[in-house]
């Protein structure tokens, strides 16, 4: 057998065996052109010091204000945490909740993840915990959400310029810094290198047990094993300890499931308002479409163009690809493989953006609440919208987009 690494591709399941990986640069899937690879030229030290770095930004962002409003002679500072605060006190927990999750607990977790994976790895200090630590930093990845919030303090900025004075902040420019050090960090670190370090341990199977088996991929480190044919019998990831399925469990149903329910959620998240402003006794209900209305009347093209396209456009397009992806595996449909898959990729990445207009309205309740001169409250439209945005993700989360290639295969057996 030729030396070289053997892998599956995570999106079309073609095994493949690549005979070199470049000291610097990308290996892509020979059928679907999926990013197989990533390394660079130092794998340990400048990620460890660009992640050391990230975290001091994460924290210095948390600890000081973000934006500064004057209005009317009164002023109104808020942190991160401090917009968080004000949805839980206006009733809305699960808001809260998520706001939380996706800007400071993920965040924080995928920092002192990679951080200590590194030095690990750098100190050769092997623990059981980190094939362990290297999946949840896999896993938690599509939820960490540092620059689309950095996108919707830039939203909320343009947005109350016209009422009142506003000041970024310290924890603003940290949150830039931020974004910045954690895409560098993030673009080179070479997961391979991490796992190709962690010692294999021995299968859960019995010897006695394995005769013809298939090769299944590792969902989180893609690995290549082995899994009995007997469907009863639970395998496990010999490097990390993931549970091994030749393919996604259930994955149409699933996915048909939180297609419809965020399908459903798409009309109020569209019709019912999605904030109250209460300003010098006046008050005024706004949707996501009046808002972008708003921008648009102001001359703000760009911005509404943004605020559209991450609020209304995005999670329609996901709906009808998710959609049309599903009835393609279903009526096995055969053409177009390598298109579909590239869709899929599309929707994968672009998904988490529609969270903006989550973040914006976070901010203008943390940073507008002065009583009858201006407040501003949030509404049943934004639940309804996080809802979509949650369920939309969750969707592409759980579409397996090697069953694309499987009817293909079976079609030409």
């Amino acid at each position: 057998m030729n030396n070289g690494i053997l892998v599956a591709c995570h999106d079309c399941a073609l095994v493949q065996r690549i005979s070199t990986l470049p000291k610097v640069g990308l290996v892509r899937c020979k059928r679907c052109s999926a990013l197989l690879f990533q390394s660079s030229a130092d794998n340990i030290d400048r990620p460890l010091a660009l992640y050391v770095t990230a975290l001091i930004f994460f924290i210095l962002a948390n600890s000081f204000p973000l934006l500064t409003l004057k209005f009317e002679g009164r002023i109104e500072t808020t942190t991160l945490i401090g917009g968080v605060s004000t949805l839980y006190q206006q009733g809305m927990i699960g808001l809260a909740l998520l706001v939380f999750l996706t800007t400071v607990l993920v965040p924080f977790v995928q920092l002192i993840s990679a951080i200590w994976a590194l030095s690990a790895l750098k100190f050769q200090i092997y623990k059981k915990s980190l094939p362990r630590l290297l999946r949840l930093f896999v896993k938690s990845y599509p939820w960490g959400m540092m620059e689309v919030f950095m996108l919707g303090i830039f939203v909320a900025v343009v947005k109350l310029a016209d009422m009142a004075g506003i000041v970024m902040g310290v924890g603003a420019y940290c949150f830039g810094g931020l974004i910045f050090i954690a895409a560098a960090a993030a673009s080179s670190m070479d997961l391979y290198l991490f796992w190709e370090r962690i010692a294999l341990s021995p299968s859960a199977i019995p010897s006695d047990q394995i005769q013809r088996v298939p090769l299944v991929s590792c969902h989180s480190c893609h690995f290549l094993s082995k899994t009995p044919l007997n469907r009863s019998l639970q395998s496990f990831c010999p490097r990390c300890g993931e549970p091994l399925h030749a393919r996604k469990v259930d994955s149409l149903a699933r996915t048909w499931a939180l297609v419809l329910a965020a399908a459903i959620l798409y009309i109020p998240a569209n019709v019912l308002p999605v904030m109250r402003t209460v300003s010098m006794g006046s008050e005024q209900s706004d949707t996501i479409l009046s808002g972008v209305i708003y921008l648009m009347v102001n001359d703000m093209w760009p911005l509404a163009i943004v605020i559209f396209v991450a609020s209304i456009f995005v999670p329609m397009m996901k709906l009808v690809v998710l959609v049309y992806l599903l009835l393609s595996v279903q009526l096995k449909s055969i053409r177009f493989a390598r298109d579909r898959t590239f869709l899929y990729r599309i929707i994968e990445t672009v998904g988490r953006w529609s969270m903006v207009d989550v973040y914006v309205v976070t901010i203008l309740v943390a940073l507008v609440k002065m009583g009858s001169m201006a407040t501003v409250e949030v509404q049943a439209g934004m639940v309804a919208f996080a809802a979509v945005v949650v369920l939309t993700m969750l969707a592409t989360l759980s579409f397996d987009p090697r069953l694309i290639w499987d009817v293909r295969e079976k079609n030409y057996d």
